[in-house]
């Protein structure tokens, strides 16, 4: 039974993955968002619930070995992909977004050229770390799209100077504009800040990984 549950958390954070792009296919917004904010965070939970179960109970299968690093990639690049497509190709977005790709298609080519070998090189801390972030920021861009979703359709209709009044307190605030606008700029600036942190860390994980796959990519003397 200790085995199977932490594989089995994976399990179904593999299977969650794609689900967050094909919700698009089956529903609009924003209930779409909706659905895909929460398959995503679910998803991100059982990766944290998994890993501690293993610690606790000191179980490693090789099942679990392999299906855990996939099941993140394809979280984290089958949300990235979606971000991408809501966010209209948003520079700002886009650029981190590029990088974190690259890096997975790079490091996930390079164990599969390694072979057996890639065995060798542990998961690091750092490693970990980029994960953590890549998920906070996908959470934070999903909420952004929902809370944007929001308060635009509760402003329709409304001009500049209503809004302006009703955001100074000078009229009844009856559908919480004055609350909903910071979460979509917290939402917003704190998604976009830590997509580029998790950049960052991608990238530097990379490269670690690169370096300590060094001594395995060198040819055999003759």
């Amino acid at each position: 039974m200790h085995t199977r549950i932490p594989n089995f958390l994976t399990l179904l954070r593999l299977i969650a993955a794609p689900m967050v792009g094909l919700i698009y296919v089956l529903l609009p917004s924003p209930f779409a968002d909706w659905i895909a904010l929460g398959l995503f965070v679910g998803a991100a939970l059982t990766d944290y619930l998994d890993g501690v179960l293993a610690r606790r109970w000191n179980v490693v299968t090789a099942f679990g070995r392999m299906l855990d690093p996939i099941a993140d990639k394809a979280m984290v690049v089958i949300a990235l992909a979606v971000l991408a497509v809501r966010w209209n190709g948003y520079i700002p977005v886009m650029i981190p977004m590029i990088l974190i790709l690259f890096r997975e298609v790079f490091v996930s080519g390079l164990r599969e050229f390694l072979g057996a070998d890639a065995a060798r090189l542990q998961v690091t801390r750092l490693a970990k770390y980029k994960t953590a972030v890549q998920m906070l920021a996908i959470t934070l861009l999903f909420g952004a799209l929902l809370a944007s979703h929001y308060l635009v359709m509760l402003t329709w209709g409304m001009d500049g100077a209503m809004v302006d009044e009703i955001m100074a307190g000078r009229v009844d605030d009856i559908y919480g504009l004055r609350l909903l606008e910071p979460l979509v700029n917290f939402t917003w600036w704190g998604g976009i800040a830590m997509l580029w942190l998790a950049a960052v860390l991608t990238v530097l994980s990379g490269i670690d990984y690169f370096v300590k796959a060094l001594p395995y990519l060198k040819e055999p003397e003759a």
